[in-house]
């Protein structure tokens, strides 16, 4: 019989109940959504061999997916890769589609992760459907949810934007903090990089807010950093975005999330970027590439080059060496299909007089910064 991940219920007035972390499933369902992820592993890891010893196929999926996410968000993409796809033969064994879905979409957030795209929105995708045939809503909704942010991280911002709001708009018919917090932070994301600070500002302060009262402490960590990155670009207050970052870099430290906790640094070396702070900024962007550049996450390890390309060129880097730096990122980009962050690229060549870079046509794209 397919297990159903359990939904929250709105409660009086249409307020939400407290997060919780659908991904822990069976003997792992009383794991809180703020449970560190050295806890989540090690508890995972005791109930999955459990489960192998008893042959219990239906547990060693759900348990499965537990440590598989334990393992990618701890940046262990080897582990996390073998674990979904261990889930997913569990699950396929068992006859049990709800935690197939579960595992595929394992499987595909850490294709995101990894830069894969293509093969993202293939296992994301499918995800959806599975989640569909096994009846589990919550499964389907995180994955079109993955499939929206697949999307919007390659800047495909006309092709998932009303994607998010849709997701929003259940999310909160159901009553489902964590996941009202995500669609929010998406949103104001898209708003933000397309220099609607206000409405962006306005929703990630309305994420922090239903996140801290849904005790969901990494979800309002994110938010936080949304925040910091709008209030310094917007009105150029460097000190309370680095206020806000230091409060969001405690919570990630307590929970041990070592990639939102790079993307906070990556966003420190931002804020310090535009403040004028470049040796600061400089060191800030070096250490947060060496955890990106630990944990194989493209993304982060791009743009945190990016940024200390900037932070050199300001500190006197010769200017065939800023423009040859460009350039690799360009490419780099390219490959990877971030097209936002490419359009960055071009933007970043124009602020330091280096462009046009070569290979690139003589104007560049406008975005905002």
């Amino acid at each position: 019989m397919t297990q159903v991940a359990q939904e929250p219920v709105t409660g009086a007035n249409g307020v939400q109940g407290k997060a919780f972390a659908p991904e822990y499933q069976g003997a792992l369902g009383s794991l809180s959504v703020n449970s560190s992820l050295d806890d989540v592993l090690a508890k995972g890891i005791e109930e999955l061999r459990a489960a192998e010893e008893a042959g219990e196929q239906e547990e060693m999926a759900r348990c499965g997916v537990a440590v598989a996410e334990a393992y990618r968000r701890l940046g262990r993409i080897a582990e996390a890769d073998r674990a979904w796809k261990a889930s997913y033969r569990a699950a396929r064994s068992a006859d049990d589609v709800g935690a197939m879905a579960w595992a595929v979409w394992s499987g595909g957030t850490l294709a995101r992760q990894r830069g894969a795209f293509s093969l993202a929105y293939r296992l994301l995708g499918l995800a959806a459907e599975l989640g569909k045939q096994g009846d589990d809503v919550v499964a389907r909704g995180y994955s079109l949810a993955g499939l929206a942010e697949t999307g919007r991280i390659q800047g495909d911002y006309q092709a998932v934007g009303e994607l998010h709001e849709q997701l929003l708009a259940e999310a909160r018919s159901r009553g489902e903090a964590r996941h009202t917090v995500w669609a929010l932070e998406g949103i104001a994301q898209m708003h933000r990089n397309t220099g609607s600070y206000d409405t962006a500002l306005a929703l990630f302060e309305e994420a922090a807010e239903t996140a801290g009262t849904a005790d969901d402490v990494r979800g309002r960590a994110w938010a936080l950093r949304g925040i910091a990155d709008v209030v310094s670009v917007r009105d150029g207050d460097a000190e309370r975005a680095l206020a806000l970052l230091s409060e969001a870099e405690l919570d990630c430290r307590r929970m041990n999330l070592p990639s939102a906790l790079a993307y906070n640094h990556k966003m420190r070396g931002n804020v310090l970027y535009r403040a004028g702070r470049y040796p600061e900024a400089r060191d800030t962007y070096i250490h947060a590439l060496d955890e990106f550049s630990s944990m194989d996450e493209p993304r982060g390890t791009a743009l945190s080059r990016l940024g200390l390309a900037k932070s050199l060129a300001r500190l006197g880097r010769d200017r065939s060496e800023t423009a040859a730096e460009l350039a690799a990122l360009r490419d780099a980009l390219d490959r990877i299909g971030l097209r936002h962050a490419r359009e960055m690229v071009g933007k970043a060549a124009a602020e330091l007089g280096v462009g046009p870079l070569p290979g690139e046509p003589t104007t560049t794209a406008e975005t905002p910064r």
